[in-house]
């Protein structure tokens, strides 16, 4: 008994042992991550650069530490020792976040700019994308939905063809119904601002459907999908300039298209024309380049036409022509069967228009020659509104809208077709386009139907 006794101890105590510089041996070959940062390792000091006091030069505390900036006025950079921009005079808070295999530590530090400094802003590029510090400082662009090839896709990496959609090009109008031309994206040059206003939906790559914020989705008719999205106000814009010149834009919002990007590279911008490429980021989309061409909100790119060189004239009854209406403050059009065949309007098919979120929305058309006043002074057209109130149009030339006359009429009934005439006998010569503003001045989303639209 002894005997077995003190072999069971013996085993045992073998068995620890063995247990014990097993478990040394394991301890010892994990990796150590060591320490994370500490608060004094993300500290920064800053200090105004020689070449403007809203140039700024930033020093992280350890420079030995993988560093990141946000600057606060949508801008970012890497590194230990950095320059931020500020031509607007206002308070920013500057944030740097540092890292190393431990972990991480960021400090946040608010510096103000005690005034403007035009000079930082002296950029044909800013003054191009927002109308410049001379202009209003601001500018608002829409998808060129009126010309060929204003949405398509090509190769990645490019082709022999260049940055263009060699692969697909949308014809003019082609993705109407797909909340595409709906969108209007502001840019502004005070505090590189950002507005896109949406309508209440994007355009998402079928592939991004299921990518958040854009997952509440529903099946496009024209192919993709339709993704439920507020508008997004209050972002930034950030124009990195280079071999390509890129244009960032901040939080969820984006522009054209979503295929899980919201940089950009500039192909082309001018007065009248902004073309963007973006990569697709999905995997299941390899090799996808994708383009996007916006024109500045009312601008048409293809004068008298709706795609396939097609005009419009008046009058119009659209019981067989349904001219393309480009619209504006978020407004929304269709062509429906008349939902009140009665009193004076028995037609069966009306222009119906949703009013959109700004106080001004409305929607025009281009005409295929100037409107003769000469004889004719009067521009009648029915309307079935939702509630009494101003109805306006305006006549226009397409290539100086400063050439202008608008006329208000009131609707009297709610709820029934009314009949408004609009004298224009003071008009202008050289207008050829229709603006109408159904619900002038109120911002309530309700629909306005819309029928012979003549001249007497």
């Amino acid at each position: 008994m002894k005997s077995k006794s003190w072999n069971i101890r013996w085993s045992s105590a073998l068995a620890l042992s063995a247990l014990l510089i097993f478990s040394a041996c394991k301890k010892d070959d994990e990796p150590s991550l060591g320490e994370p940062p500490s608060q004094a390792d993300a500290a920064f000091t800053y200090t105004a650069t020689a070449q403007s006091d809203n140039v700024i030069e930033f020093t992280a505390a350890n420079s030995s530490l993988d560093a990141s900036w946000d600057f606060g006025n949508g801008s970012t950079a890497q590194g230990s020792v950095v320059q931020a921009t500020y031509p607007f005079a206002g308070t920013y808070t500057v944030t740097l976040t540092v890292q190393n295999s431990g972990g991480s530590a960021s400090s946040s530090q608010e510096i103000t700019i005690a005034q403007d400094d035009p000079s930082l802003v002296n950029n044909p590029l800013f003054d191009l994308l927002t109308g410049g510090a001379s202009g209003p400082g601001y500018k608002t662009w829409a998808v060129d939905s009126a010309s060929d090839g204003h949405f398509g896709v090509g190769p990645d990496p490019i082709g022999a063809a260049g940055r263009f959609p060699e692969w697909y090009a949308a014809n003019a109008n082609e993705k109407a119904g797909a909340d595409m031309y709906n969108d209007r994206y502001t840019f502004r040059l005070q505090g590189f601002g950002f507005d896109q206003v949406t309508g209440g939906g994007v355009y998402v790559n079928s592939a991004h459907a299921g990518d958040a914020p854009f997952d509440d989705t529903t099946a496009s008719p024209v192919a993709d999908y339709i993704a439920a999205f507020p508008d997004q106000l209050g972002e930034t814009w950030t124009l990195t300039e280079g071999a390509d010149t890129t244009l960032t834009i901040s939080g969820n919002a984006m522009i054209g298209y979503w295929a899980g990007t919201r940089t950009y590279t500039i192909v082309n911008i001018e007065e009248n024309e902004l073309t963007l490429m973006f990569t697709d980021t999905k995997a299941s989309n390899p090799g996808l380049n994708w383009y996007v061409r916006l024109v500045p909100e009312g601008y048409n790119s293809n004068p008298g036409g709706g795609g396939g060189g097609q005009t419009w004239s008046l009058p119009m009854d659209f019981e067989s022509v349904e001219p393309t209406w480009t619209t504006f403050g978020n407004s929304s059009y269709s062509y429906v069967t008349n939902p009140d065949q009665s009193g004076i309007n028995t037609s069966s098919k009306v222009l119906e228009t949703t009013h959109g979120n700004e106080t001004w929305a409305g929607l025009f058309v281009d005409l295929d020659a100037p409107l003769d006043f000469s004889s004719l002074n009067n521009i009648k057209l029915k309307v079935w509104a939702p509630d009494t109130g101003v109805f306006k149009v305006k006549l226009e030339e397409q290539a100086n809208t400063n050439n202008n006359v608008e006329v208000d009429m009131h609707v009297t009934t709610a709820n029934t077709w009314q009949e408004l005439t609009f004298d224009f006998s003071a008009a202008p010569a050289g207008v050829d386009r229709v603006v109408i503003f159904p619900g002038w001045n109120t911002s309530v989303a309700q629909s306005f139907y819309v029928d012979d639209i003549k001249q007497e």
